[in-house]
């Protein structure tokens, strides 16, 4: 019974973000499917794929004209159908070479006419369990803004495999992608993850005290 008291009472903050990562862990098998030529007219810029629950409304490539610091930056663009589900520019990697460590995604986004939300997103997995997750939903990109940074910071536990990252958009909109970097950063520097790595040593608040 006590087992029980405990899992209730950490049952909705997990459920709720249980649901946010499903939907990404839903990428590495959308991803697979296909990836674009690059003489579409919409490609993903080589290295990336475009991926998502309703990717077939989203366009990406390089846009030229739209410039960060005098270089060319992706873009995620909804269709006029995207109502619903979201897409994502992305790419994986494994996980070796930062194993054990703490790792900030950085990135600078411009957004224009984004009526839902859209995010920078990173996750850490081990096999098929993610067990490091983070897409800003909880500080999302909404509307039209100019160039802004953002990051993502996350553990990667010593027997994690992949990390995949990359720029979402649910719904229509369109967002810029640029200065993308990855780096180590020490334990100073707190994790933005939505999935809880620590465990607490007992039962807590049994009775309902607080």
């Amino acid at each position: 019974m006590l087992g029980t008291s405990v899992n209730r009472n950490r049952l909705s903050t997990r459920t709720k973000l249980t649901v946010a990562a499903v939907a990404l862990c839903l990428l590495l098998p959308l991803a697979a499917f296909r990836m674009p030529a690059q003489n579409e007219p919409s490609a993903a810029p080589p290295g990336w794929i475009l991926a998502g629950n309703d990717r077939d409304n989203y366009l990406t490539g390089i846009d030229r004209d739209v410039l960060y610091l005098g270089h060319p930056c992706a873009y995620l663009r909804g269709k006029p159908s995207a109502t619903k589900g979201f897409g994502t520019l992305m790419q994986q990697f494994s996980a070796s070479q930062y194993l054990g460590k703490r790792i900030r995604l950085s990135a600078s986004v411009k957004s224009e006419e984004v009526s839902d939300w859209a995010g920078v997103w990173m996750r850490v997995d081990q096999g098929m369990t993610t067990v490091a997750f983070d897409n800003m939903q909880n500080r999302p990109i909404k509307g039209t803004t100019g160039w802004k940074d953002y990051a993502v910071v996350l553990d990667v536990p010593a027997n994690s495999t992949v990390i995949a990252f990359g720029v979402l958009l649910a719904k229509d909109g369109t967002v810029w992608l640029s200065n993308v970097k990855f780096e180590t950063v020490g334990t100073d520097v707190p994790t933005t993850s939505m999935i809880p790595t620590v465990v607490p040593a007992g039962p807590t608040n049994l009775g309902f005290d607080h």
